[in-house]
């Protein structure tokens, strides 16, 4: 999916049926649920900033803007992604109305353009080595003012041949039904996820760490 030869439009197509899986599999209510969480003292009117890592086709960055609309929150909401064929998918999925700032760069070397209160990812940190995990803890504890949120998947045999058989039945696009799979083979359980926080350094008693229906297993901390 990240190849050369793979062309906008096909890079698009998958970053649509992407969306589609999270709507699906109910990826993005853990992450809202945190953040509300995280915003309840929070009154209308007032502001606050979100920087969603490894956005993609933005779909969670766009929940996020509806639901601080429907509360009256006025939300500063960016996405940086490593893929430079994101920004271009996920501007042409979002309305003009949504004042998201899709930004292509990596996190550990490009300049954010305010200090976010907020970070949040979903679906990324599988992708990454063990080393990296761990850094990019660090980075998000040492760079959001307020907490940071890690939404990702647990690794679970019913997972990868459930999703396998929900992906051939949908008729999903092929990146999407091969790379499933093994997104979830690369996930983590529990135990994984105990280690990596102590790697990073951080008090395992102010990080949470959750199963959500169904299949995800996420990590956050609040300030």
């Amino acid at each position: 999916m990240d190849g050369d030869a793979v062309t906008p439009a096909s890079f698009a197509a998958c970053m649509a049926d992407l969306a589609r899986v999270n709507t699906v599999t109910l990826a993005r209510p853990p992450t809202l649920a945190w953040l509300a969480a995280a915003t309840r003292r929070l009154m209308p009117a007032e502001r606050f900033t979100l920087l969603d890592v490894g956005y993609g086709e933005g779909d969670m960055l766009r929940a996020v803007a509806r639901w601080a609309k429907r509360l009256g929150f006025v939300a500063g909401l960016t996405g940086v992604d490593l893929n430079p064929r994101s920004a271009p998918a996920a501007t042409a999925a979002t309305p003009a109305t949504m004042a998201i700032d899709y930004r292509t760069g990596d996190v550990f070397v490009d300049p954010l353009p305010v200090q976010p209160d907020y970070i949040v990812s979903s679906l990324v940190t599988h992708h990454m080595r063990d080393e990296e995990v761990v850094r990019f803890l660090r980075w998000m504890e040492a760079t959001a003012r307020k907490g940071w949120f890690v939404n990702d998947l647990h690794r679970h045999w019913l997972a990868f041949y459930g999703f396998k058989a929900l992906s051939w039945v949908a008729r999903w696009h092929p990146f999407v039904r091969h790379d499933g799979p093994v997104s979830v083979a690369r996930s983590f359980r529990r135990a994984d996820w105990e280690r990596l926080i102590a790697a990073a350094g951080l008090d395992r008693h102010s990080v949470t760490l959750r199963w959500h229906f169904p299949f995800r297993l996420c990590v956050g901390r609040l300030k």
